[in-house]
């Protein structure tokens, strides 16, 4: 560059010292800032002497006529170093804004990686993977105090020894290897130290090792608390289910245990006529088979939840169950009136027959319980896309809309029939599992006065039709 300068000024246009020795001072600067201050001082003693030889008289020699120009000369010197210095700090604190700017950048997709997980051992499985995807390092490790094992991000993890992992943990202080591109930082949550993590392969600032080791830290204290909070929750919940299921038990195996007793007490008291005898024992046989049936639902429902129910599935018409339903609730229906509206033209279904006689038996049975007096129950079937759909409709008071959702699950019961109305809660939740075994769906729609429809879909068997 300075044989450009010298060249420039001998041969072009004609120029005073001090412009030359500007444009010497430029090149100086431009040179700091782009390679370093060494380079910039080399060219600074070169610009010196250059300016000596060939622009201050005696031109050609390194004499030095006017003493004047020694204070020139010294000072250009000395600018040009001084300029030289300052740029290549400036250059220096650039690289290491623009290196922190990178290392935050990287910490926040850190962060946001961090808060995906949603359990602690996800959470040590995967953070060393995540240090090495965002850092770009070598490899990583976590050890967790209180565990045997260290999580790793691969198996190529040598120089991240577990022994100085436990002693950073155990001492607390960070362990930095400069010449191997190896660090060892605590994770510590306030004053207590849970653990430490090793990067390898990449030299991070100690303001972004602290901060990563807090953050993992920190969400492993979080995950800890949701994971304690959600089993809290579900402890709760599974209390409030077994005082739920204790309630129905009480409520609906006291009354027919009451009846069988009162009406045994009564019998061996004696004195009583025949046809008194034979009306309690038919209580007694009466009651006896509610129990029963109560047994036989809360066994189903367990078979059909661990996947114990092995479905008869053969051809039917679905106007076989829907007769052999009305069969066998017809003295739960009683004096309602039951509207069919059965398409002549269905498709043949392949289901288990038994099974479906019973969910249609059941939401018979709850149509007539919730529904006024004397008030029709409407069955209807027909064919849609997704297979034969099959609905009962009642004239009751409705459900509310947020109980539409659980009024599915066993053991619920709507909150202004539970203790009016009796029944386990168990009914809707068996109807919905024969449903679903049979990979069809269940639903409501209701509204409040005006009754509810229970419909359920089954899947076609497309073969034969109906003539």
């Amino acid at each position: 560059m300075e044989p450009g300068i010298v060249l420039f000024y001998k041969h072009g246009p004609h120029a005073n010292a001090t412009t030359i020795a500007l444009t010497f001072l430029l090149s100086v600067l431009l040179v700091s800032a782009n390679w370093g201050f060494w380079y910039a001082a080399f060219l600074a003693i070169y610009s010196t002497l250059a300016f000596n030889f060939f622009f201050l008289p005696p031109f050609g020699t390194f004499t030095v006529a006017d003493p004047q120009n020694w204070v020139a000369l010294f000072a250009f010197l000395a600018t040009a170093v001084i300029a030289g210095q300052l740029s290549e700090r400036a250059r220096r604190e650039t690289v290491r804004a623009n290196q922190r700017r990178r290392e935050i950048e990287h910490l926040y997709a850190f962060t946001q990686r961090l808060l995906t997980l949603e359990s602690v051992p996800e959470l040590l499985n995967l953070v060393p993977r995540h240090i090495v995807e965002t850092f770009g390092c070598k490899g990583a490790a976590v050890f967790v105090t209180g565990k045997t094992d260290v999580y790793r991000s691969g198996p190529d993890t040598r120089e991240l020894d577990a022994t100085r992992l436990q002693t950073t943990a155990g001492r607390g202080e960070p362990l930095l290897d400069a010449e191997n591109a190896v660090a060892f930082v605590p994770l510590r949550l306030g004053v207590r130290t849970i653990g430490a993590v090793g990067i390898s392969g990449i030299a991070l600032s100690h303001e972004s090792l602290d901060a990563l080791s807090t953050l993992v830290a920190i969400t492993m204290e979080r995950t800890q608390a949701i994971e304690n909070v959600g089993k809290a929750e579900a402890a709760r919940e599974n209390e409030k289910l077994r005082s739920a299921i204790l309630d129905s038990i009480a409520h609906d195996f006291r009354t027919p245990l009451t009846a069988i007793k009162a009406s045994a007490t009564t019998l061996l008291s004696g004195g009583l006529g025949v046809g008194q005898q034979h009306d309690l024992l038919t209580v007694i046989n009466e009651e006896s088979d509610r129990l029963n049936h109560l047994v036989e639902e809360a066994t189903q429902l367990a078979r059909l939840e661990s996947k114990q129910v092995e479905l008869d599935r053969t051809p039917h018409e679905i106007r076989e169950a829907i007769d052999g339903a009305l069969s066998s609730a017809s003295k739960l229906v009683g004096n309602h009136p039951i509207e069919l509206n059965v398409d002549d033209n269905l498709p043949v279904a392949s289901f288990d027959l038994e099974l479906i006689v019973n969910v249609l038996q059941q939401l018979l049975e709850n149509a007539a319980k919730y529904s006024p007096p004397d008030s029709p129950i409407r069955v209807s079937a027909e064919s849609s896309g997704e297979g034969i759909v099959v609905s009962v409709a009642d004239r009751g008071p409705g459900i509310d809309e947020l109980e539409q959702a659980l009024i599915f699950d066993k053991f619920y019961r709507g909150k202004d029939e539970r203790y009016s109305v009796q029944g386990t809660g168990m009914g809707l939740a068996i109807a919905r599992a024969v449903v679903e075994a049979h990979g069809g769906s269940i639903k409501v729609i209701s509204q409040l006065g005006q009754g509810s429809v229970f419909a359920f879909t089954l899947p076609m068997k497309t073969e034969a039709v109906l003539s």
